[in-house]
């Protein structure tokens, strides 16, 4: 009776979101506010709706309801709880009714934090994000049901996806939803603002809040998938610019430039049309991501469907949102005129600068991640597109990338002049000596290490120069820095952790060391200063799994540091291996192990990796998402402080 209800609920929603779409934009139109209010009252309600059915889908997950298809295919009695709850969101169904959980979510929160808004503006915004509900809704029920019932219930499921059942994975897509979806909310503002035809500070200031969420949550999600990556697959790695990897860190480099660029609109009234773009595309490439994930045009072990009436709904759904709003922005960005002038050396222009860096390199990996399949429509081949080509590409962008940021930051608004640059350049020098001495240190390597390095220095020195000179000449420069506006602290700290995560890239690319080799029982091997004793390897009982756990000793020095114990899991209601590595992690470098399959001369392969500086990588992703959480507690962006539109009452 519940999943009737909860399925009831959603076809309820469906029509409150069309209606929430149509009536509040007929209101705005007529300047009808009985009927634009009404707008709020309709997001609330999808979001109870939605919630109510999301809410039934976990007690159908948690309570083994095999009466459901979706519960059958990806759950099972014996799976611990924490990944029966993962289940819900660990396949299609369940994952893109999350997706329209967070939707209507998204829109409840417009309308209970956007009541300051012109009411013109406020109502548009929840009508437009109300007709993306209604897509989804619609999506879900005529393709992706979660509610569908199967004739004879099993006594037993299938069981998730074993690559699933860990604690990264089990929180990786909620945030990558988080992120995805909340770009929808800056496409509303766009739309709302090219119906308005007005785009002015108070909208970069509103819009800002709302990007900057959306990249927090994607920043965590990204960051939560690499991790995964890394100590799940047992490969070793932590991207392989694999097309589902790509179709989330597209939206991100977008959104990212769009935060920067709603800096300019807010503070100089420029760059209004060029906003309005990027809002525009980084929730395209959101929906771009799902069509990837959903579609199976492209290979990928992270996609969850591979069913094409899905992938042409999905399709569909990209072309009218995407493709109608690129038509709308070409039919009224002329009425986006810009106010603010600025020379060539300003902070506007070092912005203009990064914001076309990383357009440029989102660009680079949308071409990289579908030319396969443009080339096998066009030319009949079978083409696959990997590391090499995105490395070579990719990284000249975001060094410069890099290279700008410090000093776009110590630039003054408008025109700027030379001796502005000349608090850098001790940081440029010390940077440079930085690199020339890894470079010596390092013994003939590849320049990678060094110059990360340089970087790093460059982006983190950078920010000290940056905040000291915010804070100006004279007695008193500690009280100021404690007075400086939580934004600029937040831009600060989201510098400094990218600069961190890019050293941490290019120490652990530079100067890994590897070894692939047969270990007896006892014996000891060297690497890189490290000793290794594989001590004994036996089959073992997990929850819901067997294992082969392997117990090697890990020496420095003669002093035993660690005992690492790498498993190879076969998971046997699925019927699928995995492996897990052992891996001792230190501030300065981790050390990896996996195990293989016993050979023929009674030995076992043992592949180790002495990975430097591997946890910066994720540690600058966490500063970079404390930053914009940091940011977000700006006064600026709690109070949307703004004038009131007096719209004339007539009553219907």
């Amino acid at each position: 009776m519940l999943n009737e209800l909860a399925h009831f609920g959603l076809n309820i929603s469906l029509v409150l979101a069309v209606l929430g779409s149509i009536v509040p934009l007929i209101g705005a139109s007529l300047r009808r506010t009985d009927m634009m209010q009404i707008a709020p009252v309709f997001a609330i309600l999808q979001f109870g709706l939605v919630g109510f059915a999301f809410a039934a889908l976990i007690i159908a997950f948690v309570g083994s309801d095999f009466s459901l298809r979706v519960v059958v295919l990806n759950s099972h009695t014996l799976k611990p709880m924490l990944y029966k709850v993962a289940g819900v969101w660990g396949n299609h169904e369940g994952s893109l009714l999350l997706w329209v959980l967070i939707l209507t979510m998204f829109a409840a929160c417009a309308a209970w934090f956007g009541r300051n808004l012109p009411h013109t503006l406020y109502a548009r915004v929840l009508a437009v994000q109300s007709a993306i509900t209604a897509a989804f809704l619609l999506f879900v029920l005529l393709t992706s049901n979660p509610f569908e019932r199967v004739s004879l219930p099993p006594f037993n499921g299938q069981g998730l996806n074993p690559l699933l059942q860990d604690p990264g994975l089990a929180f990786h897509p909620p945030f990558l939803y988080l992120g995805y979806v909340g770009l929808s909310v800056t496409y509303s503002f766009a739309i709302a603002a090219l119906l308005e035809g007005k785009v002015d500070a108070s909208w970069g200031r509103w819009v800002r809040p709302w990007t900057l969420a959306a990249w927090i949550f994607l920043t965590i999600g990204i960051g939560l998938g690499s991790w995964w990556a890394y100590y799940e697959l047992g490969w070793g790695g932590f991207w392989f610019w694999d097309p589902v990897e790509n179709a989330s860190f597209m939206p991100w480099l977008i959104s990212t430039a769009l935060l920067h660029s709603a800096i300019v609109v807010e503070k100089r009234e420029s760059l209004k049309a060029w906003t309005i773009l990027l809002a525009i595309l980084a929730f395209g490439f959101s929906l771009i991501g799902t069509f990837i994930v959903r579609s199976g045009v492209l290979t990928s072990v992270h996609a969850f469907a591979s069913d094409p009436m899905r992938g042409a709904f999905i399709l569909y759904i990209l072309a009218f949102f995407f493709g109608g709003a690129l038509l709308l922005f070409a039919l009224r960005a002329k009425v986006m005129e810009s106010r603010g002038v600025f020379a060539v050396l300003s902070r506007e222009s070092a912005l203009v600068a990064n914001n076309l860096l990383l357009a440029i390199s989102c660009f680079v990996v949308f071409v990289g991640t579908v030319w396969p399949l443009i080339a096998e429509l066009i030319m009949d081949r079978k083409l696959s597109v990997g590391p090499p080509f995105f490395d070579l590409a990719f990284t000249p962008f975001i060094v410069a990338l890099a290279v700008i940021l410090p000093i776009g930051s110590t630039l003054p608004w408008k025109r700027a002049k030379s001796r502005h640059l000349t608090g850098l350049w001790p940081v440029a020098l010390l940077c440079l000596g930085l690199v020339g001495l890894a470079w010596a240190m390092q013994t003939g390597r590849s320049l990678l290490g060094p110059v990360g390095l340089g970087l790093a220095a460059w982006l983190v020195v950078g920010v000290v120069v940056e905040l000291y000179q915010r804070v100006g000449r004279g007695a008193g420069k500690i009280m100021r820095l404690f007075r400086l506006r939580l934004a600029d602290w937040g831009k600060a700290t989201a510098h400094a952790g990218l600069g961190i995560t890019i050293f941490g890239v290019a120490g652990l690319t530079a100067w890994q060391v590897e070894d692939i080799r047969v270990m007896q029982l006892g014996e000891t091997v060297e690497l890189a200063g490290y000793s290794l004793t594989l001590n004994s390897v036996e089959n073992t009982k997990g929850p819901n799994y067997l294992t082969t756990l392997s117990t090697l000793e890990l020496r420095r020095n003669g002093l035993l540091l660690t005992e690492l114990k790498p498993e190879r899991r076969y998971y046997p209601v699925a019927e699928m291996p995995t492996i897990e590595a052992g891996i001792d992690s230190a501030f300065f470098r981790d050390v990896y192990v996996v195990v293989g399959d016993q050979q023929d001369n009674g030995g076992f392969a043992v592949r180790t990796f002495v990975k430097p500086l591997a946890n910066w990588i994720w540690s600058g992703a966490i500063i970079m998402a404390l930053g914009g959480l940091i940011s977000m507690f700006d006064r600026r962006y709690r109070v949307a402080a703004s004038r009131r539109i007096n719209v004339k009452k007539v009553a219907i």
